[in-house]
């Protein structure tokens, strides 16, 4: 049943990061064919900003090794966004040369994080994107920022409020039109977040170039969702059938399923696009590709009943 929560978005944008942020964690490298068909099942699913891989050196992420023949394979559908993740000068030339015209770079808020991801620290890290994000807008490319390790590091602990801010207006002023703020162990609880997001909101940051990008650790991730669209965000990171977590961070979890997603916002009564049905499919599709079951709630339940 949808029952409308006042005061919510009335539709969200699924910024869906399965192919990408799901498949790198992987322990086996997926096939590049069923990378492809895994992109174009999840846009046959009313999904209109597909996250598709990364320009990240090979023998960081092996599983995106195939980055450039994915992006050749692909069929791309009218009105649907497949956004690039790229590190530095040497990603943004590959995604120029490739038609790529989404972007996202992907920073930390934590020094320890910095210096284990890129091996640089978080102002080295921001100096070496500078050029990345100006080049792309130059090419009149869009350019996402992502920041990591917003609420809590493994090896820090939790991390302070106004130096998760700090550090992400340095990623807007830098031009990143939208800002995705990471749980990346997924430790953050509901005012964890509302207090994150009101810090940014007073610090003039505009609600809507935010967005949220939460992990499941502790189950947590529906309730900080709902925290988030309380505070006008009305865009929301997931993975079909949850898959993902973080190479680097071995206390990453799965990523937010977009199915769990889907049904959350559906029965707000906010539209999203997302057929459902289809996009339980299409995980259960994948799942078989990786011989092992979705950990997604939704997808567990509708595939049974």
């Amino acid at each position: 049943m949808r029952v409308p929560r006042p005061g919510l978005p009335s539709r969200v944008t699924i910024h869906e990061v399965g192919p990408r942020d799901g498949l790198q964690n992987e322990s086996a490298v997926v096939a590049t064919a069923v990378k492809a068909e895994f992109v174009a099942r999840l846009a046959e699913a009313g999904l209109t900003t597909i996250e598709t891989t990364s320009f990240v050196p090979a023998n960081w992420v092996p599983q995106l090794a195939d980055a450039e023949e994915l992006l050749r394979l692909m069929q791309r559908r009218a009105g649907v966004r497949y956004p690039v993740l790229v590190p530095n000068a040497r990603g943004l030339r590959r995604a120029l040369d490739l038609g790529v015209t989404d972007i996202a770079i992907f920073g930390s808020a934590t020094e320890t994080f910095a210096q284990r991801n890129l091996n640089r620290s978080v102002a080295e890290s921001l100096e070496m994107f500078a050029p990345v994000v100006a080049g792309a807008r130059e090419h009149g490319l869009d350019v996402r920022g992502y920041l990591s390790m917003c609420f809590g590091d493994p090896w820090e602990g939790p991390v302070a409020i106004d130096q998760v801010v700090r550090v992400g207006q340095r990623l807007l002023e830098l031009g990143c039109s939208q800002l995705s703020l990471g749980d990346t162990i997924g430790v953050g609880t509901a005012g964890h977040v509302r207090a994150l997001l009101e810090a940014f909101v007073a610090a003039g940051v505009p609600v809507d170039r935010l967005a949220v990008h939460f992990h499941d650790t502790y189950g947590q991730a529906l309730a900080n969702t709902l925290a988030a669209l309380e505070l006008g965000v009305s865009t929301v990171d997931a993975s079909a059938g949850g898959l993902g977590g973080c190479p680097y961070a071995k206390n990453a979890t799965g990523n937010l399923a977009t199915e769990d997603l889907v049904w959350f916002l559906d029965g707000l009564g906010i539209e999203t696009g997302v057929d459902l049905e289809s996009l339980v499919r299409t995980s259960l599709w994948m799942a078989d590709q990786l011989g092992r079951p979705s950990p997604s709630g939704v997808v567990r339940a509708l595939s049974s009943s």
